[in-house]
């Protein structure tokens, strides 16, 4: 999947009045795709064609990233951007399907695990979810300077120097052995001006302030949760890397934690093939 034939292909539905990127291909049981911050669901190509191989395959740009509308005027959050998930699925009625997520997905997921608990089983129902490097728990979420910088009340201003240079700097930091190449940084930071979406970088880094906020409701989701959960971690994250993965065996011991060694925050980036063995080992197991 090249990145010119990712945006030709992409579809829309519409949430709240705006206009959601969307794709799909495959045949097979359901997998919803949920992706990270600052970037879109282009962070899946690597693994689209192996995963539609074998599964009914959904990603979805969430709204202020990538392909999606980035109104300026918008309360973004953690929980609204669940709720965009589950009226996607039930526009492509679907009530059942695996959840294979990252990074600001890890949280978008918690909150879709937590509503589900919340209806006491009715409406979508998640069959399973597998988290990639994702802020799980606050307390050993490591936000990175610039993170925490844009989330204070003068995000605002320093919004305005972001770029591509410090895109690379930060994506230097994060990942592990393997770095972007300077193609992917392009390809991401072009999804991230597209409709100025630069520009609204700050307004979404609030999720610190929702991962805060929804603690303990969302580590109840995963402790109490009925599905099978999965944890596939790069440790060279600072972020949330080999701590994460430690501590998740620690406390949920019900957990399959598989640990990728040489890499960093983005493991469906840097090792595709090893993020693929561990999942289709994981769901084939079910």
């Amino acid at each position: 999947m090249t990145f010119n034939n990712w945006k030709e292909s992409v579809q829309y539905v519409n949430y709240n009045n705006y206009n959601i990127a969307y794709w799909t291909g495959g045949q097979g049981p359901n997998v919803l795709l949920i992706h990270g911050f600052p970037t879109s669901s282009w962070d899946w190509h690597k693994m689209w064609e192996s995963l539609t191989s074998q599964f009914t395959v959904f990603a979805v740009d969430m709204i202020g990233f990538g392909y999606s509308d980035k109104p300026k005027n918008y309360n973004y959050s953690l929980s609204d951007q669940a709720r965009l998930h589950e009226s996607f699925l039930s526009q492509m009625n679907i009530d059942q399907a695996h959840l294979l997520v990252h990074d600001y997905g890890v949280s978008v997921a918690q909150e879709m695990l937590a509503a589900f608990a919340d209806r006491k089983g009715s409406g979508f129902q998640p069959l399973s979810c597998c988290f990639l490097n994702g802020g799980l728990f606050p307390h050993l979420h490591h936000a990175r300077p610039i993170q925490k910088i844009l989330n204070s009340p003068m995000g605002w201003f320093f919004n305005k120097f972001l770029s591509k240079r410090s895109l690379r700097r930060s994506f230097d930091r994060i990942y592990g052995d393997k770095k972007a190449t300077e193609q992917e940084l392009d390809e991401f930071y072009q999804l991230m001006l597209y409709k100025d979406g630069k520009g609204i970088t700050y307004k979404l880094m609030k999720y610190i302030t929702d991962r805060r906020e929804n603690a303990e409701r969302w580590k109840a989701a995963l402790v109490d949760a009925t599905i099978p959960l999965h944890f596939i971690n790069g440790p060279l994250d600072p972020v949330s890397g080999r701590h994460l993965a430690l501590y998740c065996k620690t406390l949920l011991p019900h957990w399959k934690v598989d640990i990728l060694e040489g890499v960093g925050h983005y493991p469906h980036d840097e090792a595709p093939e090893e993020v693929l063995d561990a999942y289709f080992t994981f769901v084939n197991s079910l």
